[in-house]
């Protein structure tokens, strides 16, 4: 299926302070062994940005690159904070106003965790398929855990940092599919109780944890597996035309465990990102579709196939056509 929305820039920002895993707080020993299984060696971290300050200091990335100024974006979506900093105030136009993106038409999308990204891309690919004269869509995101406790048992760490991804009708990456799909059964497996509570009593908490790791699991596996089978045939591909397969960075466990439901190897860019930065959330798959172009693990040319999972539930794939990495830092 031909989708007429590509990555024309592509810029994240990483706080520069690396946290040891080790020094990550768990609340017991149960806790401390999983953490220190999940494969991750550090993230990044900086309690003094918040996340509109990690997605600004991305987006300027992307546009300096791009040699486009703010004011001449069409479209400006923010991938929305798991935890606003305030209630009732907009994210989006404080992004709007401190980037000087007066022009764009702005607005936010999310509630599907690391899936969020796709609904984004959906938006993107709305407009400029709805409007012929506006060109230039500005999808950002900083990733921010919900809670102070950086570590969600039993899934993952969560890493700060920024991703901002320059959209047009053509680019360097092209996203030729986008398929998600979503089940309410789970929307409130994982949750943090803030009312009446200080925010450091915040604690991002799974509700079921046999649900989690095993029948959200076999849904996974399976619903996965259906919308592989789907996306390569109504793009009349087979497996042998993808050069690679990338996820989001949850632990070494999850990358096993997708590997072994769909046959496939990941790329090995999801392992070294996952060591050196834990989870972004929303700006993992990309970030990991980068790196494999850097390391030469794929050539541009290749198709690639990003796969996002969600625990409330969500699951998205997006087939992606590389090529050259001029316009990404």
């Amino acid at each position: 299926m031909s989708a007429p929305v590509a990555v024309r820039s592509a810029a994240w920002y990483l706080p520069e302070h690396s946290l040891p895993i080790t020094e990550v707080r768990t609340l017991d020993e149960t806790e401390r062994a999983t953490r220190d299984a999940l494969g991750i060696d550090t993230i990044r971290a900086d309690d003094r940005l918040g996340p509109v300050t990690l997605a600004e200091r991305a987006a300027r990335r992307a546009l300096g690159r791009a040699g486009l100024d703010a004011r001449d974006l069409g479209a400006l979506v923010l991938v929305e904070s798991r935890v606003q900093e305030t209630f009732l105030s907009s994210e989006a136009t404080r992004l709007q106003q401190r980037l000087g993106a007066d022009n764009a038409v702005t607005f936010s999308v999310g509630g599907l965790g690391c899936v969020s990204i796709t609904p984004a891309l959906l938006a993107a690919r709305g407009l400029l398929a709805a409007d012929p004269a506006l060109d230039d869509v500005l999808v950002v995101h900083g990733s921010k855990p919900a809670a102070a406790l950086r570590y969600r048992h039993p899934v993952t760490v969560n890493g700060d940092g920024g991703q901002a991804l320059l959209l047009s009708r053509s680019g360097h990456l092209r996203v030729r599919d986008i398929m998600q799909l979503t089940n309410g059964r789970y929307w409130d497996l994982f949750h943090v109780d803030y009312r009446d509570r200080p925010t450091a009593q915040w604690r991002e908490q799974c509700t079921e944890p046999g649900t989690y790791s095993f029948r959200l699991a076999v849904e996974t596996r399976n619903r996965l597996s259906a919308m592989l089978g789907d996306l390569l045939a109504r793009n009349g591909i087979g497996r042998g035309d993808v050069g690679g397969f990338a996820s989001q960075n949850l632990s070494a466990g999850s990358f096993t465990f997708l590997e072994d439901a769909l046959d496939i190897e990941l790329l090995p860019a999801c392992r070294h990102n996952l060591r050196k930065y834990g989870h972004l959330g929303p700006n993992d798959v990309f970030l990991n579709l980068t790196t494999a172009l850097d390391r030469e693990d794929l050539a541009p040319g290749d198709l690639a196939v990003l796969i996002n999972v969600s625990p409330v539930a969500a699951w998205s794939l997006l087939l992606v056509e590389t090529g050259p990495q001029e316009d990404v830092a």
